[in-house]
């Protein structure tokens, strides 16, 4: 029996990519068919380590191909919406990293073209699938926790600016928040229920730049990293409520004068707790204990 291969471009082959190359090599029933990047010579490197036999430096070029049937989406964050509109209207589907964009505006124009086109579009929250989510999925789901009610997620970098475009609020579109908050946001949102939000909350802090001077400190650097600049904030925490009452306290940081980073997610219901993060942890009350 012939299988036959969905063929997927990869638009922008920066590091965030490997992870999608990687993964689309292992499945069976998928080709990697082109790459496409500005810097010709990184696309044609790919191209090679891959095996993929179409190389672009325009995206457009790319979606024109009517071979290709999906693609994946590595650019900055500001081109987010303009390629993923091009490429559902170009007939594609799409799997588009996080964030989907910058902006509510460009959201709807991409909810819009979704509709318009029937195609499908997928935005990269891969925390949703960890097992330890789905687990925790299937306890709320059975109503093993009762009603959640409130729940409170941290994303702490003491240092962690990885410069470059991600420093580069034009590029970016912000810092912590819309870099590694949406991810926290999206996985709390998923675990209650997908309840409507009906008010925000918000701050964000501009005060202790890049911290470049710092030593003995190793963090992630991208790969276009300048000291000099950085226009995000350095922190960002908001209070959401949502439409049945619950609510979701979160805070993230790129740099922050703390002991030592922290992840948690911790969920809170009438009938049972769960510590999503640093580690798993259910509690709940049973026999007066």
């Amino acid at each position: 029996m012939i299988v036959s291969k969905m063929k997927i471009g990869i638009i922008g082959v920066g590091s965030i990519s490997g992870l999608h190359l990687k993964s689309y090599q292992k499945l069976e029933d998928v080709e990697l068919y082109a790459v496409c990047d500005l810097n010709v010579a990184r696309a044609e490197e790919t191209a090679k380590q891959y095996g993929i036999s179409h190389v672009y430096t325009d995206y457009r070029e790319l979606l024109a191909n009517p071979e290709v049937e999906a693609v994946s989406i590595c650019t900055w964050n500001n081109t987010h919406a303009e390629i993923s509109i091009a490429a559902l209207h170009a007939g594609k589907h799409v799997l588009v990293e996080k964030p989907l964009c910058r902006t509510v505006e460009e959201a709807l124009q991409i909810q819009e073209a979704v509709r318009e086109t029937g195609k499908t579009l997928q935005v990269g929250f891969v925390r949703r699938y960890d097992a330890n989510a789905q687990l925790v999925k299937r306890f709320i789901d059975n109503g093993e926790l009762g009603e959640i009610y409130y729940a409170k997620a941290s994303s702490l970098r003491i240092l962690g600016n990885p410069g470059g475009w991600f420093a580069d609020q034009e590029r970016s579109g912000g810092g912590p928040l819309i870099d590694i908050g949406v991810h926290l946001i999206d996985l709390i949102w998923y675990l209650m229920g997908r309840p409507k939000p009906v008010s925000i909350s918000g701050n964000t802090y501009k005060k202790l730049g890049n911290r470049s001077h710092v030593r003995n400190l190793s963090f992630y650097k991208a790969a276009d990293y300048d000291p000099n600049t950085n226009n995000v904030e350095d922190l960002a925490n908001a209070l959401i409520r949502f439409e049945n009452g619950a609510s979701l306290l979160v805070d993230v940081s790129f740099t922050l004068h703390g002991k030592k980073g922290e992840s948690t997610v911790k969920l809170y219901g009438d009938q049972g707790g769960v510590e999503l993060e640093p580690e798993l942890i259910l509690v709940t009350e049973k026999h007066d204990t």
